[in-house]
């Protein structure tokens, strides 16, 4: 299946679209091979894409004041990752967009998507379920982040996420948990004892 068939696919799950409303829609994507490390997005510039990536891993992150860097979401196979911030109101971003390893992305830019909600509702709705489901999956994770102790967080992670759980670099997803990569390795270290 070629990078284009997989966003077909991803598309069709969430809004039924004719074939040629779906050649319509991949018409406005570009592909683009990343490389592990590459910046797609930086603060200062304008996100100019919303990114579907095809495979490969990626990560939203800030830089704190104390020079940490801050990991604010993760993306692997079948997820969209931007500076949504940046990209939805085409103001400097404020976060780095970086690929973890070598992959494809699905690249479409910000008047490409206007003019696509602007042409026909079906392509209205499905940014905007894209857009409720961003906000849904932030606000779960505020909410984590407030209520559940950094154990129970990287529990739930495993849980829903065991493919990424496993193939994140341990400092991202120390970083995008909330912890460092020592208390990482212990809670990971706790678990392995338990098994055996």
């Amino acid at each position: 299946m070629d990078a284009f068939d997989k966003l077909k696919t991803h598309l069709l799950l969430r809004v039924p679209l004719t074939d040629t409303e779906v050649a319509v829609v991949l018409d406005r994507f570009k592909e683009k091979k990343v490389r592990r490390k590459q910046y797609i997005i930086q603060p200062e510039f304008v996100a100019r894409t919303r990114n579907y990536v095809v495979d490969g891993l990626l990560r939203a992150f800030v830089i704190d004041n104390q020079g940490a860097d801050q990991t604010i979401q993760v993306a692997g196979p079948d997820w969209w990752i931007s500076d949504y911030g940046s990209y939805v109101n085409q103001t400097p971003a404020t976060m780095f967009v970086e690929a973890l390893t070598n992959g494809t992305v699905l690249q479409i830019e910000y008047e490409d998507e206007k003019w696509l909600k602007a042409a026909n509702h079906k392509f209205e709705t499905l940014f905007r379920i894209m857009a409720e489901r961003s906000a849904s999956y932030q606000q779960r994770r505020v909410i984590s982040s407030l209520t559940q102790t950094a154990e129970e967080r990287y529990n739930d992670f495993v849980a829903r996420y065991p493919t990424l759980a496993e193939e994140l670099p341990q400092y991202v997803l120390a970083s995008f948990l909330g912890m460092t990569t020592g208390f990482l390795s212990k809670i990971r270290n706790k678990k392995v004892k338990k098994l055996h």
